[in-house]
């Protein structure tokens, strides 16, 4: 056998040797991949339950369906910016829902809408009705920065949700969860 013929059967050899190696980590991560969607649908076909249920740890409380009852605080909302729609720029609104006896306001994300420039909305446009009594599902405020704060001329618009930014913003204190 000629030197080439060695080279080209190691180059085979290792070729093989890195497939298969892949084709397993496939394998590993689609096993992860599936422990992780019975997790969220375990979580989201449990039944609805008040806010104050919810584990404290807010990673345990992701993706959980919560029925809430309150007063929307519309005077107090903030947007979350350039989130995009089928290639349409947007924004999600978020307001503050007031519950009673309860201190903390728990934001609600009511949803997209368009925005020209992902930015700027006039929110007042967008208004329902000033009480909820509806359901939803738990997300939780990203922690791992960084968070670049809000522009000086739109103080109440995020690109990412800084929960200690936004806490700032209301005279009450918001949910570790939105």
């Amino acid at each position: 056998m000629t030197l080439r013929k060695w080279v080209l059967a190691a180059l085979a050899v290792v070729a093989a040797a890195t497939f298969i190696s892949s084709g397993f980590w496939q394998l590993r991560r689609l096993d992860s991949r599936k422990q992780h969607n019975s997790l969220l649908a375990s979580r989201r076909f449990a039944p609805e339950v008040a806010p104050e249920t919810l584990p404290p740890d807010t990673a345990a409380a992701r993706f959980r369906r919560v029925r809430l009852h309150g007063v929307f605080d519309y005077s107090s909302e903030v947007v979350h910016t350039l989130r995009g729609r089928s290639g349409s720029p947007g924004v999600n609104i978020l307001t503050p829902l007031r519950r009673a006896r309860n201190d903390t306001a728990i934001l609600v994300n009511r949803g997209w809408v368009y925005a020209p420039d992902g930015i700027t909305v006039d929110t007042r446009l967008w208004r329902e009705a000033d009480t909820l009594d509806g359901g939803g599902s738990v997300e939780t405020f990203p922690t791992a920065g960084p968070f670049a704060p809000p522009h000086p001329d739109r103080p109440r618009a995020f690109r990412r949700l800084d929960r200690a930014a936004l806490s700032k913003l209301f005279p009450y204190p918001i949910a570790n969860y939105y």
